[in-house]
């Protein structure tokens, strides 16, 4: 006797290998957006923070005269590397300092460089005396 079903035996078979390749593929893709989605949110998560190292700072420079002591920005802001240049004004700035004050890090195989600058006066500079 000829079973109907016997025939489209090999059908439901190619139709399920179909579908989990189809998955499968769609599983990949998904791992390596949020792999991508997660490096990007590091990024902007280790810029956030040398924006913050930069600004604090530079208030510092403002309101006292001098930058953070190292033992604080170390224990605020760990792995951040911090360099602070000083120059005098120029054209319509002369008579001003100019601080600019540069935070770096890694994230993953990126550097992460933030660069802030500021006009303060004379009496506020790196070298002036606390008041």
């Amino acid at each position: 006797m000829f079973d109907k079903n016997n025939r489209y035996r090999g059908y439901l078979f190619a139709e399920m290998m179909a579908a989990l390749a189809v998955m499968g593929v769609l599983l990949v893709g998904f791992a390596v957006s949020l792999d991508g989605f997660r490096r990007f949110n590091d990024y902007q998560l280790v810029r956030q923070r040398c924006i913050a190292a930069a600004q604090a700072q530079l208030e510092s420079i403002t309101e006292r005269g001098k930058p953070l002591n190292d033992e604080d920005f170390e224990q605020l802001w760990p792995k951040l590397t911090v360099s602070i240049q000083e120059s005098p004004g120029t054209g319509q700035w002369q008579g001003l300092k100019l601080v600019e004050v540069a935070v770096r890090d890694r994230s993953f195989n990126r550097q992460v460089q933030v660069k802030l600058s500021r006009y303060i006066l004379e009496d506020k500079s790196l070298s002036g005396e606390e008041q």
